[in-house]
Order: structure tokens, then sequence, then C-alpha cells
């Protein structure tokens, strides 16, 4: 199923005021003139929201997040697109929430010939884009090449499951294959076979290739704006992992936690954090070094939940802070993450915010900085006002909505304000949280609060529209 308009969908004007598409309030006052800022994106890939300082981590340490987080404004109720990779990274480029997202699922992950995504409206607005990471939206030749959706440059993996192994045999430039010097085994059964591996000579890590590839890019003389998207692949396992080791979380060395008492595997995890961290702080580094620091909008979050995969544990290091559920789940641990934007000069340093806001609003937000209009009614809202300090003028959600719909994980979700419902589609409960006062979503309020759980099932009803390659549980499109 493709919801989206087919006819040309961008107009260039000034600096947007996006109309009001949820409300009838009056559109969001327009701020400042700014001039269209550079844009980077930074993915992070299974990283809870408790695996940074700044959001509770006691024993992992993540210093140049911190101090992001200390340079500019930190989310607290920041979503996910959804509770996995391939339909969370399409609600991200699509602007649409996982009740119309063209990919709610890691199978038939292929954006569409006619998806809209924030990087061809970033192309199209005279903006130069790269991707370089993680695409997993579809391979060479298809309709989800991330050329055929707006990207002038890109470098990486394709395909998620080949993403599972930090030392691949070769990497995706712009069509083209780049060898390496691993040397791999590959997986004979399961979801993987024939394409997920583990090498069993590692020389070349993937992740320090994209760093480069990103240190690069900036370096590149240009005279237009850039946007530049970067899904890395840290924290996430690998999944094929024991066809050559005890565990899945691939890193170079174990870095500064090698002497710790603590399990390997979790060693290997904090380590990839923190490389993950120190790497961040490099492409900030990079910026202050090209004096880009003043127009650049760096965003980092995540795109859903920790993981138990791998061999990991996600409560060894509370990956999930005080939020209950992991990868995979609806509750807030599978899809509340990190979110931290710093724009120096235009973003007030050490900042908080509690605006509930998710994936899908980075289209609308991209396009009011880019100075373009999506003439199609995108599921987001442009958070522009409260990143440059102007909360008062902010347009909130009605609702935010999430549906997920493989394996036994069938369920359906969504939160108003305080209050947020499940559908757990196998067992046919319901399950109403005061996310105010019980975070962790202990106490069930469905007996309490019926007119609530009234009002909530409508937003459902209003947000869900079937898919036959994503059907909730009993559902047909008869």
């Amino acid at each position: 199923m493709r919801l989206i308009m087919q006819a040309p969908w961008l107009v260039v004007v000034g600096l947007l005021v996006l109309s009001c598409k949820e409300t009838n309030e009056r559109p969001i006052k327009k701020i400042a003139a700014i001039s269209r800022p550079n844009i980077i994106f930074i993915l992070a890939d299974d990283l809870g929201y408790g695996d940074v300082g700044c959001y509770g981590q006691q024993k992992i340490q993540t210093p140049e997040i911190d101090q992001m987080a200390n340079e500019g404004l930190r989310f607290t109720d920041y979503y996910a697109g959804n509770t996995v990779c391939a339909p969370s990274r399409a609600s991200l480029l699509t602007g649409l929430h996982q009740g119309h997202a063209p990919v709610r699922g890691n199978n038939n992950n292929v954006l569409g010939e006619t998806d809209v995504t924030f990087s061809r409206m970033a192309q199209d607005a005279g903006y130069e884009t790269a991707l370089i990471g993680k695409w997993g939206l579809g391979e060479v030749g298809t309709s989800g090449e991330p050329n055929q959706h707006g990207f002038d440059h890109y470098f990486g993996y394709l395909n998620q499951v080949r993403a599972h192994n930090y030392y691949p045999d070769y990497l995706i430039r712009n069509g083209q294959k780049v060898p390496l010097s691993n040397k791999i085994v590959m997986a004979t059964e399961g979801y993987a076979k024939g394409v997920g591996q583990a090498a069993v000579e590692k020389n070349d890590y993937s992740h320090d290739l994209f760093i480069q590839e990103a240190l690069e890019f900036l370096e590149k003389p240009r005279d237009r704006p850039f946007l530049l998207y970067l899904p890395l692949t840290i924290p996430h396992a690998n999944n094929e992992g024991h066809l050559v080791a005890e565990h899945g979380m691939e890193v170079p060395d174990s870095g500064i936690y090698g002497k710790t008492d603590w399990p390997e595997v979790e060693k290997s995890k904090a380590a990839m954090i923190s490389l993950l961290d120190k790497d961040v702080g490099r492409i900030l580094d990079k910026l202050n070094e090209l004096e880009l620091e003043q127009n650049t909008l760096v965003i980092f979050t995540s795109d859903n939940g920790p993981h138990r995969e791998g061999g990991v544990d996600p409560e060894f290091f509370d990956s999930n802070g005080n939020l209950r559920g992991i990868k995979r789940d609806l509750y807030e641990g599978g899809i509340r993450v990190p979110f931290i934007a710093r724009w120096k000069g235009t973003i007030a340093p050490g900042t908080t915010t509690g605006l509930p806001s998710a994936f899908w609003d980075m289209l609308p937000t991209f396009a009011e900085l880019m100075g373009v209009e999506p003439v199609f009614a995108t599921d987001g809202i442009s958070l522009l006002p409260t990143l440059v300090g102007k909360a008062a003028e902010q347009r909130p959600h009605k609702y935010l909505y999430w549906e997920f719909a493989e394996g036994n994980h069938d369920a359906q979700a969504v939160r108003s304000g305080r209050y947020k419902l499940l559908h757990i589609h196998e067992s046919d409960s319901w399950e109403l949280y005061d996310l105010s006062n019980d975070l962790e979503e202990r106490h069930n309020l469905v007996e309490t609060f019926p007119e609530i759980v009234e009002r909530l099932q409508g937003y459902m009803e209003e947000a869900h529209v079937y898919d036959a390659d994503y059907p909730l549980e009993g559902e047909s499109g008869n």
C-alpha cells in the first residue's frame, strides 16, 4: 500500500510557516529569518533510553554525547517510529506514523517509487545529500535504493541483515561494491541464510569506515547547505556472531572496560557505546574545526529500544532506564529513545523539553528549516518552535500512534497527553497507563477510566489504515 500523492510535491518558498493539519489552531508564528542550516542526523541502532549518561546511565561512559546535551536541547518524551529497524526508519524518512507508513515491519521493507522522503525533499530544495551507514529500505536496483530517494551519495549497508556483521566482505558506495579485507562465513539456516554472516578474519571495521567517510564528506568544499544522514550500526548485535565467537557484540577491543569484572559480552557492549560516543565527538569537533557549528543542526537519537541479542542482557546496564520493555515491545522501553538537538547560537544550551514527539516530526521540521512545503499531509508537526525556544508557539500532537505486526508481537499503541493505551492482539487485552505518574507502565487503568479508553480507541481506529503487507491479527482487506 502506498498512501503518498504521486504529483509534484514540493513548493519552494521563503521561510515556511507550516499550516496546521491536525487541529484548527492558528499556524505557528514565523520565527526570525534563519539561513537554511546544514543538518546532520546521527541515528544509533538499538541504543536504549538509559544507555547514555545524560539519560541516567551509570556505568558506560558517554562524555561527548553528554556534552552535546549540555550544549543543546534534550528531549525526555521522544519516540522512535517503531520498535524494530526498518519500519522505524521508514517513519523517520517519510513523516508518516505506522498506521500510514509504507514499511511497517522488517519484512517487505522496500520503499516504493512514489514514497516521499525528507532526503528527496532536501535534494529538491538544493541541499547536497548523503547517507552513510545502514539503510535497510531497499537494495541496488530496487525502488528503495537510496539514490531513488534523494541521496546524492551513499555508502554502507543496504541489506539490514548483512549489517549485523561489523566485519563484512564488502560495503556499497553509490551502487558499486567496495571490497574489504575481511574473510567471512555465511549463515546456513534461519532468516539470515545466505545473507547474514560472521568474520573469521577481521581487518576492516565498518563503523570506522563510516566515520571516516562522514568526516571526509564534511570536509568537502561546497557552496550550498548539506544534509548528512548518518545511521550507524552501534550497538546492534551480530545475530550470526555465534558462528565464530562467544557473543555478537563486535568491537575491535574492550577499551577502558577491559579490566572490569563484567561478562565479556557486556564489556564489548559498553566499548561499542563508548566508541560511538567518541565518534559523535569527532563529528562535532570537525564542525568546530570547519567553523560550521553556527549553521549546523546536529541531532542524535536511536531507532528503537535496547535489544536482548548477541548474548546481551539489557538489565546489566539498565539499558531502558526506568522504562518497561525492550526492542519489539510497544511499552515505553521499546519505543522511547534519547533525542538531543544541538545548533550553536540558535538552540539554547542545557535545555530540556517534555514535548511528546516522534520520528515522523522530522520531515515537517526539516521542511520548515529548508524553506520548503510538502503538499501532502504528513503525520508530523514541525518542532522548530521548541528547538529555537518558542515553546509557547509549539503546536502539540493530538496523539502519537504505533503498530507492530510481526511474530507474536502483534500490538497497537497510542499516546495522547499523559495517557497511553495498548492493545495486545494475541490476548486481545487492553492496557491504559498514566505516564505522568506510572512511567514503568505497571498500573492498568482500563477499568478506572473507561471514557479515556474509548477516546484513545477512537484514535487507534482513526490512525490505522489497512495494509496487506502488514495486517494486524485477524484483519483482512475485505
